[in-house]
C-alpha cells in the first residue's frame, strides 16, 4: 500500500465515481421532453438528440422549438403578466423563496445532471453551480420584498425573452430568471441546444411548487429557436453568448423598443506582478482557465507575468499543470472534464493548431486521455506575438497564453490591448498597487488575488464588446426595470441644413454678421466641407453654422480622446468646474434668453434660467453619485464603482435648443466622460454661443466638442465610430442608430423628447446612463 507522502506527490487516488442511479431513472421515466409552457410540459414536432459528452452516448432526445412554439409560450408569458407584476412584492418573494428550498432539496440531482449533460466535474456542479443558483434565488427574494422601496417609480418591463449559454447551463438560468420574477416580468426562456435537461428539470420543480402558469416558459431547441425569441413580441432580451450572436442580436432588436442585455465574449487579463504570491498565483491560474474546462467567457486566458519573476512563475505553471487529472466528471477526483460537444473540441484543435503554426510555444499537460468522449489535455502558450490568433481570439477552451510586462504601466497597456472587457485579476501583496491596476483595467469585473469570484449580489457584465448591462446586485435588477415614465412629446421636425442663400429671410438687422464654427479640441474649427448652413427663424436668418460631416466627427473623436485627463479628475474638481461654468452662463443670461427670444423659441428666459439650474444640479451631483460596497460572500470587500465610458456621443434633441443641449451634455461630463455633440438641428447657434462660457470656465479643451449640421447623418458617424464608446440619440431614427452601433457594440440610449424644463430632465437616470459598474473583488483575512 501506498504511503500518504507518495500519494501527495504521485496525486494517484483510487476512483470516487457520483452515482447516477436517480438521475437514470428521472430520463428513463420522461421519455422525449417537450417544452414547458403555460405551466406544463407540451411535445414538440421535431426532435434532436442530446449526449453526455465525456461518453459520447444519447441522454435524451428534446423538443426542437418553432416558430409556433415560441409564440405559444410568449402569448402564456404575456397572459400572466398582468397577474404576476400586480402581486405585492411579498407575495412575489415567496415564490423566489420557494424556488430557493426546491432547489436546494434536489441539489444533488441537479449537480450529477449537469455534470452529465454538460461534461463539468461533479465538483463544481456541486460546490459551486448548484449552491449559487439557490443564492441566486434567495437574494432576488429580498430585492421582490424590498422593490417599491429601494426602485420607486420602476416599473416592470414585461416579457422578457432570456437565451442562456451551455457553459453554465443551471446557474446562467437563474441569474437570468430570478431577477425578472423579482422585477415583477414574466419570462420565455431558450436553453442552449447542447445543455438543456437542467432546464427542463428545473420546469418540472416549477409545476411541483404550483408556480402561476405561464410565469416561466421554456423552449428547447437551437439558433433558429433563439432568433425567433428575438423577432417575438417580447419587451426585453437578455442574451449570454458570443459577441458574433450578440451582434446580429443588436442589430435585429433595433428600433423595436426592446430593451436589450447582452453579456459576451472575453480575453481576460490575469496579470502576476513581481511582489505576488507566487503559489497562490499559481493555483489563481487553475482557477482562471482550467475551470470548467476553460469554457468561461470571464477566463483569465491572457497570463501576464512581470519579467523578473517570469522564470519562477513559468516553472511552478508548469509542474502544478502536470498534476492535472483530467477525465472521468463524475469522478470526485478529476480536476477537468469534458469539452461540451464534438463541434467545440474541434474549434479548440483548429485555434492551438493555427497558434503554433503562428509561432507560439505550447505546453501541454501530458496525460492519458479518455478514449470516448470529447476530452483536451489543459496547457498554455509562451513566446506569443501580439497578432497571433491565440493572443486576439477567444478560445474557450483550457488553453492561455503567457507573455511579460515591465512595468505596471506596461501590463495596464497590455491588458487594455483587446477588443473585450469582461473581466481581470491582478495579483500582488501590494493592495496599492493591485487597487491602482484595477482601477486601470477596461473591464466589468476585477478580482484581487483571486479569481472567477461570483456571487448574487455584485454585478457581473462587460465594457466594449463584452456586452452591456448587468446581471446580479442591485444594478441587476435595474435591467428588469423600466424607468419611470416620461410624457413623450413629439418633437418639432428638423429643418433640413440648406447652404443656399435665403433672400425671402433677411438677416435680423444687429449689423453683426453671426457666423459659427464648429467646437473641436477647446478651439473654433472651419467645418471641413467648407460649408455653412443657414439658421432660419420666423422668417429671418439669424445666422450660419458650420455644415459638419465625418471628418469632422474624426477630429472631435481624437480631440476627445486627448483630453482623458478629465475622467482622472476628482469629481470635485469636476464640480468646480461646472459650478463657475453655471457661473458664467449666469453673467450672460439675458443675452442667451434675447437670443432665444429671437429664435422664436417658447419660454426663453426661464430655459435658460433652468439651463443653469441644471448646471448647478450635475455640479452638485459630480462629487455625491459614487459606488457601493456589495454584501457578498465572507472575507471579501467586493466595490461597485461606476466609472465614465469614456468618448460618448450626443444628438440633442430640435427642441429646447439650449436646455435640451445642457440636460445630455452636463451629466455626461459630471461623470468624468468627454463628448462629441450635435446640438438642435434647427437652432444650433443656442450651442454655438456657449464657446466662451467653456472657455472661460476652465473646462478643459476637448471635454466637449461640438459638430453642427444634419443631426441623423453626424448620429450615423458617431454610431459607426469604433472609439465612441457610448451613444444619446434623441430623435426619430432609433432604428438606424442601434443598428449602426452594432460593429463595436457601443451602449446606446434613445432618449425620448420631453418637458426639458420640468424634473423629467434631470436627475440620477441621466447619471446611470452616463457610467457603467466596475466591481472590484478585494479579499481580506487569512
Amino acid at each position: 500500500m501506498p504511503t500518504v507522502t507518495e500519494i501527495l506527490e504521485t496525486m494517484d487516488y483510487g476512483p470516487a465515481p457520483e452515482a447516477t442511479a436517480e438521475v437514470d431513472k428521472w430520463l428513463r421515466a420522461h421519455g422525449p421532453f417537450g417544452h414547458f409552457i403555460d405551466g406544463a410540459f407540451v411535445p414538440g414536432s421535431e426532435y434532436f438528440a442530446v449526449y453526455n459528452p465525456a461518453s459520447g452516448t444519447e441522454l435524451a432526445q428534446v423538443a426542437q422549438g418553432s416558430d409556433t412554439d415560441v409564440q405559444a409560450a410568449v402569448a402564456a408569458a404575456r397572459a400572466a403578466l398582468p397577474g404576476w407584476s400586480a402581486l405585492p412584492g411579498h407575495d412575489r418573494a415567496r415564490w423566489l423563496y420557494a424556488i430557493a428550498r426546491g432547489i436546494q432539496k434536489r441539489e444533488r440531482f441537479f449537480a450529477v445532471l449537469e455534470t452529465l449533460d454538460n461534461g463539468k466535474t461533479i465538483r463544481e456542479t456541486r460546490d459551486i453551480d448548484v449552491p449559487l443558483v439557490a443564492r441566486h434565488f434567495y437574494h432576488h427574494a429580498g430585492w421582490a420584498e424590498m422593490l417599491a422601496e429601494e426602485f420607486p417609480g420602476h416599473r416592470p418591463v414585461g416579457v422578457c425573452g432570456q437565451i442562456i449559454p451551455w457553459n453554465f447551463p443551471l446557474l446562467m438560468l437563474a441569474w437570468k430568471i430570478a431577477p425578472a420574477l423579482a422585477a415583477g416580468n414574466t419570462v420565455v426562456l431558450k436553453p442552449a441546444e447542447y445543455t438543456p435537461l437542467t432546464a427542463l428539470a428545473f420546469a418540472e420543480m416549477l409545476a411541483e411548487i404550483g408556480l402561476p402558469k405561464g410565469v416561466v416558459n421554456i423552449v428547447t431547441g437551437d439558433g433558429a429557436t433563439g432568433a425567433a425569441l428575438v423577432a417575438a413580441d417580447v419587451d426585453k432580451i437578455a442574451f449570454t453568448g458570443s459577441t458574433e450572436v450578440g451582434r446580429i442580436i443588436r442589430r435585429a432588436t433595433a428600433g423595436t423598443g426592446k430593451k436589450l442585455t447582452l453579456e459576451l465574449g472575453g480575453k481576460s487579463p490575469f496579470i502576476v506582478c513581481a511582489d505576488a504570491d507566487l503559489d497562490a498565483a499559481v493555483e489563481g491560474v487553475v482557477d482562471a482557465i482550467w475551470f470548467n474546462q476553460g469554457q468561461i467567457c470571464c477566463a483569465g486566458s491572457r497570463i501576464l507575468v512581470q519579467e523578473s519573476v517570469e522564470t519562477a512563475f513559468t516553472a511552478k505553471l508548469k509542474a502544478r499543470l502536470a498534476k492535472l487529472r483530467v477525465g472521468d466528471p463524475l469522478d470526485k477526483s478529476t480536476d477537468m472534464g469534458a469539452i461540451v460537444d464534438p463541434v467545440q473540441l474541434a474549434r479548440i484543435r483548429d485555434l492551438v493548431a493555427q497558434g503554433e503554426a503562428e509561432g507560439a510555444t505550447l505546453h501541454q499537460a501530458q496525460c492519458a486521455l479518455p478514449q470516448t468522449g470529447s476530452f483536451f489535455a489543459p496547457g498554455f502558450f509562451t513566446n506569443v506575438a501580439p497578432a497571433n490568433i491565440v493572443a486576439q481570439e477567444e478560445i474557450f477552451g483550457p488553453v492561455a497564453t503567457l507573455t511579460t510586462f515591465r512595468t505596471p504601466d506596461e501590463a495596464v497597456e497590455l491588458a487594455n490591448n483587446t477588443r473585450y472587457g469582461l473581466a481581470g485579476s491582478v495579483w500582488s501583496e501590494n493592495i496599492n498597487l493591485a487597487l491602482d491596476l484595477a482601477s486601470q483595467v477596461k473591464a466589468g469585473v476585477l478580482w484581487i488575488n483571486c479569481t472567477n469570484v461570483f456571487d448574487a449580489g455584485a454585478g457581473f457584465g462587460g465594457y466594449r464588446e463584452s456586452g452591456f448591462g448587468r446581471e446580479g446586485g442591485r444594478e441587476g435588477m435595474l435591467a428588469y426595470l423600466s424607468d419611470p415614465a416620461v410624457a413623450v412629446r413629439q418633437e418639432t421636425a428638423p429643418i433640413p441644413p440648406d447652404t443656399a442663400p435665403h433672400p425671402d429671410a433677411p438677416a435680423i438687422a444687429t449689423g453683426i454678421d453671426r457666423t459659427a464654427k464648429l467646437y473641436i479640441g477647446g478651439a473654433q474649427k472651419r467645418p471641413d466641407s467648407g460649408y455653412s448652413y443657414a439658421v432660419v427663424a420666423g422668417g429671418h436668418t439669424l445666422g450660419l453654422a458650420g455644415l459638419g460631416n465625418r471628418k469632422d466627427i474624426r477630429n472631435a473623436v481624437e480631440a476627445a480622446h486627448a483630453a482623458k485627463g478629465w475622467g482622472k479628475a476628482t469629481g470635485h474638481n469636476r464640480a468646480q468646474v461646472l459650478y463657475f461654468l453655471a457661473e458664467n452662463l449666469a453673467q450672460r443670461e439675458a443675452e442667451f434668453a434675447r437670443r432665444l427670444a429671437e429664435a422664436g423659441v417658447p419660454d426663453a428666459a426661464e430655459e435658460v434660467a433652468v439651463s443653469i439650474r441644471r448646471a448647478f444640479y450635475y455640479a452638485a451631483q459630480a462629487d455625491k453619485f459614487d459606488g457601493a460596497v456589495h454584501s457578498t460572500k465572507t472575507a471579501n470587500v467586493t466595490l461597485a464603482m461606476p466609472e465614465p465610458f469614456g468618448v460618448m456621443g450626443i444628438a440633442s434633441p430640435a427642441d429646447a435648443p439650449l436646455l435640451g443641449f445642457l440636460s445630455l451634455v452636463l451629466p455626461a461630463i459630471a461623470m468624468g466622460n468627454r463628448v462629441v455633440a450635435v446640438p438642435s438641428q434647427n437652432m444650433p447657434l443656442a450651442a454655438t454661443d456657449l464657446y466662451q462660457v467653456f472657455e472661460t470656465s476652465d473646462l478643459p479643451g476637448g471635454v466637449v466638442n461640438i459638430v453642427t449640421g444634419a443631426r441623423d447623418e453626424l448620429a450615423k458617424t458617431l454610431a459607426q465610430h469604433d472609439d465612441v464608446v457610448a451613444l444619446w440619440y434623441s430623435g426619430p431614427s432609433a432604428r438606424m442608430v442601434e443598428e449602426e452601433s452594432a460593429g463595436n457594440l457601443k451602449s446606446t440610449w434613445i432618449v425620448a423628447n420631453r418637458n426639458w424644463l420640468g424634473s423629467e430632465g434631470q436627475g440620477r437616470g441621466f447619471l446611470l446612463r452616463a457610467t457603467q459598474i466596475k466591481n472590484i473583488w478585494v479579499p481580506y483575512g487569512e
